[in-house]
């Protein structure tokens, strides 16, 4: 093709639609395909087609399919002859614009007056092509295929591709990679498409079933025992394969120990509905087949969705304990555990009582003040009084094993852990304590800042937390005792708080709660709905439980409160009144809250284990014990 040509052709090519020449294989194949537009008129009627039809099915090499839209089936067209050739479709969008039209009229034009050198050009493209002897270039300079066109058949082409085979299987792996490689390099996107998805299917494997016929049954099922229930069940429908895999694997049963072991839930039911002696066993022990396991998983899901729906509709079995004596006037503070609870009360003695019979175990006395706060371990108890002493006991022989004198007013709160205790007094002080053993506790730093009565202290590994009747939060270093930053907001003074994590929950003289953020000191929200103070608070993942002197206990959505668009009407779920006193003392988990208040009870709010055999929703029978003290 002479230079002068090319450079006019590529000019005008420019200005055409690029489907009109997109599909050619060269430059001269476009230049002999746009050559049968030299007689199109300027202009055409709206919703007119141009449409060369072919007269067979062969067409010349020169002469490409050209890939246009397709043409709508009401639309009318015209069957026109190519002048240059009457052996390839082509079809045009009706009413093309002025422009294109007069590009392809002068396009047309040179491909008249320059014919000559268009068909020499093409054949000498032709004579390249049969003098290549190498592989790659019989295979890869054939005709270019677009859309649905096939190669023409010719008489040699299954010689050649036996004789491609046999070199291919004469080469090394790498040395044939490279050559499958540089061979789609020269394909078009039409052609990876069919490769791919030849490939697909070889390329995909059940390694579920090929692994076992391997002797690698154990990776099979670690890979399946990641799956939650509901993919759990979908897998065993694949086949009978994956099915055996699972059985064999007692994949149920390794579910729902796992989710035993992270999920204080399941871990309960597990404890209260004795199916827990069936896990953590191995398989040389006698254990029930993957099917008890299988069909034991349902249960529990529906064991979990009744106590939620308690919890919120506040369907609960109430029992209750009558702890009065001649000089007792409250119970203002209490722990519990799943055999005992252990109160301290106003008349200054610590009461142990059995949480199944609910019968008083034992008493301790030796405080000389109400007990004021406690908590206990495996080993000891700690309480404090307003006697303004710390005492240690023996949590199983009820011996005092330490008396802590330093405070100079009644001691508040305290809790302990890792061998570390915090005590806070009404004296405006907080002491931090080593605790080395029951009988070694030494005084390391007393902390001081509150202007009022310290109420409460909580304490993890980064922070030590104090609420004050001086309206204030105080953060301070476990490690260094040294002051961190105040949360300012409630309107008077703070009486409870927990802390855990980043986020702080405290309750107020205001009446109100407030979740703080602790590691920039923000307010996340306020919760309101109490009448009087806020006396005690506890929360876990989904719940804040509050307990105040208006004698109620309320129980609020802990991830609504946490979300700034959840409206405040929705927070609140269920206010429970059963105390005729005020609320001093509060703990919960995921079936039950425990209460106790200054009308001498203490109230177990049980939501496992509901009648609702003819009762009202939100009220359930009580049953009531009385201790007398001798």
């Amino acid at each position: 093709m002479e230079p002068e040509m090319e450079d006019n052709t590529l000019e005008l090519m420019s200005s055409v639609p690029r489907s009109l020449w997109l599909g050619c294989s060269s430059v001269a194949e476009s230049l002999c395909a746009l050559r049968c537009l030299q007689s199109i008129p300027s202009t055409r009627a709206h919703n007119q087609v141009l449409l060369l039809s072919p007269l067979n099915s062969d067409r010349p090499t020169c002469c490409p399919t050209l890939l246009l839209p397709p043409l709508h089936p009401l639309t009318p067209h015209h069957h026109v002859l190519c002048p240059a050739s009457s052996h390839w479709p082509f079809c045009l969008p009706a009413s093309p614009s002025p422009t294109i039209c007069s590009s392809l009229r002068h396009l047309s034009g040179i491909f008249c007056s320059k014919n000559t050198s268009v068909m020499e050009s093409q054949n000498h493209v032709d004579d390249l092509s049969t003098k290549k002897t190498t592989i790659l270039t019989k295979l890869s300079n054939g005709p270019v295929m677009t859309g649905s066109r096939k190669r023409p058949s010719e008489g040699n082409c299954d010689k050649e591709k036996e004789q491609c085979i046999a070199l291919f299987d004469q080469w090394s792996e790498t040395d044939q990679v490279e050559f499958v490689e540089h061979l789609i390099s020269h394909m078009c996107h039409y052609q990876h498409g069919h490769i791919n998805s030849y490939l697909k299917p070889m390329l995909q494997r059940d390694f579920i079933t090929a692994l076992p016929a391997q002797g690698l049954d154990h990776i099979a099922e670690n890979i399946l025992s990641f799956l939650d229930a509901q993919s759990l069940c979908s897998a065993e429908l694949v086949c009978k394969e994956w099915q055996r895999v699972i059985s064999e694997g007692m994949l149920w049963k390794k579910l729902i120990e796992r989710m035993v072991r992270t999920d204080p839930l399941w871990k309960g039911l597990s404890e209260r509905h004795q199916w827990e002696k069936y896990l953590f066993k191995n398989r040389t022990t006698e254990v029930p087949p993957n099917s008890y396991y299988h069909s034991l998983y349902p249960k529990i899901i529906q064991d979990i969705e009744t106590i939620e729906a308690n919890w919120r509709c506040g369907r609960h079995n109430l029992q209750r304990i009558q702890c009065r004596s001649e000089n007792s006037k409250g119970v203002y503070c209490l722990q519990y555990d799943d055999d005992k609870i252990i109160s301290g009360l106003r008349d200054n003695s610590i009461k142990i009582w059995d949480k199944q019979s609910l019968e008083c175990l034992k008493i301790l006395t030796g405080h000389t003040g109400s007990v004021l706060c406690l908590q206990y371990d495996e080993r000891v108890i700690v309480t404090g009084s307003s006697d303004s002493t710390v005492r240690v006991w023996d949590v199983t022989s009820g011996e005092v094993l330490n008396t802590l004198i330093h405070h100079n007013e009644a001691v508040l709160h305290l809790r302990f852990c890792n061998g570390l205790m915090v005590t806070c007094s009404k004296d405006r002080s907080i002491a931090v304590w080593d605790m080395a053993s029951p009988t070694d506790i030494s005084l390391r730093r007393v902390l001081v800042g509150h202007r009022a009565a310290v109420n409460v202290v909580d304490f993890d590994d980064k922070y030590i937390v104090s609420a004050s009747g001086d309206r204030t939060i105080k953060v301070w270093s476990t490690s260094t005792c040294e002051f961190v930053r105040t949360l300012n907001g409630h309107k008077r003074g703070i009486a409870c708080l927990q802390y855990r994590d980043r986020l702080v929950v405290s309750g107020s003289s205001d009446n109100t709660i407030r979740l703080w953020d602790i590691e920039c000191g923000a307010c996340l929200r306020v919760l309101e709905g109490h009448e009087e103070l806020v006396r005690c608070i506890r929360f876990d993942n989904k719940r804040i439980v509050s307990g105040a002197y208006d004698g109620k206990i309320k129980v609020w959505d802990l991830q609504a409160a946490l979300d700034p668009r959840a409206p405040a009407s929705t927070l609140c779920l269920r206010t429970l009144v059963e105390h005729s006193g005020r609320v001093f003392r509060l703990q919960f988990d995921e079936f039950q809250i425990i209460s106790s208040s200054h009308d001498d009870t203490i109230l177990i709010w049980d939501f496992l284990n509901v009648s609702t055999n003819g009762q009202s929703e939100g009220r359930s029978p009580s049953r009531t014990y009385t201790y007398i003290s001798r």
